[in-house]
């Protein structure tokens, strides 16, 4: 779907930036906010575009790059930073404002910002996209845009761990002193100033999110299902890193079964459930699903998001559910683990069938929750778990000899349980440490989000109670400042 173009005809959608503008209108309308704050909420702060050469197979090429700043009603402003050749203004100006809403759906010290450069990155090699990424990042932190106080990038489409080193790198050149200068990015390697878990930190957000909304039988009768997550049949479009953990960690700690895969070149399905790390080997070996013996094979993949399911999991592109297919899904609770792969003109179409949908502004949240985590870490200049971790482990031996005496003294009558000892005896480490942070963080949104949804009659769908719930704090934070 373009994000920068826009039809007046019925049968089109709208672009990305006037779908975030339609579900931020539709949950302004339910509130109580002045013309004028309403407007410097939903407006962008500024956006920066930089064009700049760089040398490489003995010509100059020149590249297109954009950082957007949505909102300062915290800062640093916090959002990641994409490769990809669809990379414009409109997109990263609407990713911005996501960002915006989504750190204060999750009370993350954070304005929202987004950032792009217009670039394929398998058309370069490594060394030739280092210089490029190094800058690019020189034209953003010459004008703070890239800054441990004021903005602070992440990963995104096209980008990981070792772009995220080089930003980092090529800040410290440009500011020796700084001594909190590994805060200028998140997402970075553990070696290089990373934190445990961040990989798996937007699949996780999306077990945790799942969780959450199953421990509510209202909730869980809303999208006409009972019970927990155990044999909940499960749908995944794209297994890239978001859908893979959520698919692996849903399967093997909450006793789902993922049916089918969608993927680029088809999708795979298997009643029984699928192997999940088994296919994610097959994939990063064989670039896709096709040839895949373990399961059929279905050359249509996106077919197979139309199957009958508990839970669709939409984990790749953006409008992949939309006027033309959402009548046809029959999955009873969808979450948007991607940034808007269902359209406003889809929303509608499912609300009225009665399709749950758990929205990405909370949904896919885990990533800025976690990088939020690495940022105080990077500030704190110490591991999480390095000041209490074998204190406790001490504190826990205490109890453990206690209750080993009382296996003594009571013989057969009763005794530990055979694992009960190590796995008491162990102090939370930083993984663990930061995934309690994380499910803390997605259950506290979540009910946020539920408890205006159960407690207003004029809400009806999570996406728009999320968007009252996040423009309400970026209000309060404005009316703070005194604006």
């Amino acid at each position: 779907m373009s994000v920068s173009t826009r039809s007046d005809s019925p049968d089109m959608e709208p672009s990305f930036r006037e779908s975030v503008d339609l579900m931020f209108n539709r949950a302004v309308s339910l509130m109580n906010l002045s013309p004028g704050l309403e407007e410097k909420i939903r407006v962008c702060n500024a956006t920066y575009t930089v064009r700049f050469g760089v040398r490489l197979r003995g010509q100059i090429h020149t590249f297109t790059g954009y950082r957007s700043v949505h909102s300062e009603h915290m800062e640093p402003v916090k959002g990641g930073m994409r490769f990809a050749l669809s990379v414009n203004q409109n997109e990263v100006e609407a990713l911005a404002a996501l960002m915006t809403y989504k750190c204060a759906l999750v009370e993350t010290p954070f304005g929202g910002s987004k950032g792009g450069l217009c670039i394929d990155p398998r058309d370069w090699d490594d060394h030739e996209l280092e210089q490029i990424t190094r800058r690019f990042a020189y034209e953003l932190i010459k004008r703070d845009l890239i800054n441990p106080a004021q903005n602070v990038p992440a990963p995104d489409m096209g980008t990981g761990e070792r772009e995220m080193a080089w930003i980092a790198d090529q800040y410290k050149r440009m500011n020796t002193t700084d001594i909190n200068g590994q805060a200028c990015v998140t997402g970075k390697p553990i070696n290089a100033g990373g934190i445990a878990g961040r990989t798996e930190a937007t699949g996780r957000g999306v077990q945790y999110a799942l969780r959450e909304y199953f421990r509510d039988p209202r909730d869980v009768a809303r999208a006409k299902m009972e019970g927990g997550l155990d044999r909940k049949r499960v749908i995944v479009q794209g297994l890239g890193n978001v859908g893979y953990h959520a698919a692996k960690f849903l399967v093997e700690e909450d006793g789902c079964l993922v049916t089918a895969v969608v993927e680029r070149d088809g999708a795979v399905f298997d009643n029984d459930g699928l192997d999940i790390p088994r296919l994610k080997d097959w994939i990063d070996t064989h670039g896709g699903v096709s040839g895949y013996p373990e399961a059929r094979f279905h050359e249509e993949g996106a077919a197979l998001l139309e199957e009958e399911c508990d839970i669709l999991i939409p984990a790749a592109l953006e409008a992949v559910i939309d006027r033309g297919n959402a009548d046809r899904i029959r999955a009873k609770l969808i979450i948007e683990a991607a940034n808007g792969p269902v359209t406003p003109g889809a929303d509608d179409i499912l609300r009225k069938k009665g399709v749950v949908i758990i929205p990405d502004l909370y949904a896919n949240a885990g990533g800025v929750t976690v990088s939020y985590f690495e940022w105080v870490k990077n500030l704190s200049h110490i591991r999480f778990g390095r000041m209490q971790r074998r204190q406790e482990e001490a504190r826990h031996e205490l109890i453990v000899k206690e209750l080993e005496r009382l296996d003594r003294y009571l013989g057969d009558a009763w005794s530990m349980s055979p694992d009960f000892k190590s796995k008491y005896l162990r102090g939370a480490d930083e993984l663990e440490l930061v995934r309690s942070g994380l499910d803390d963080t997605m259950r506290t949104a979540f009910q946020s989000m539920r408890d205006v949804l159960h407690s207003r009659e004029d809400v009806h769908d999570l996406r728009t109670a999320a968007y009252i719930v996040a423009i309400e704090r970026v209000a309060g934070s404005y009316r703070a400042k005194g604006l």
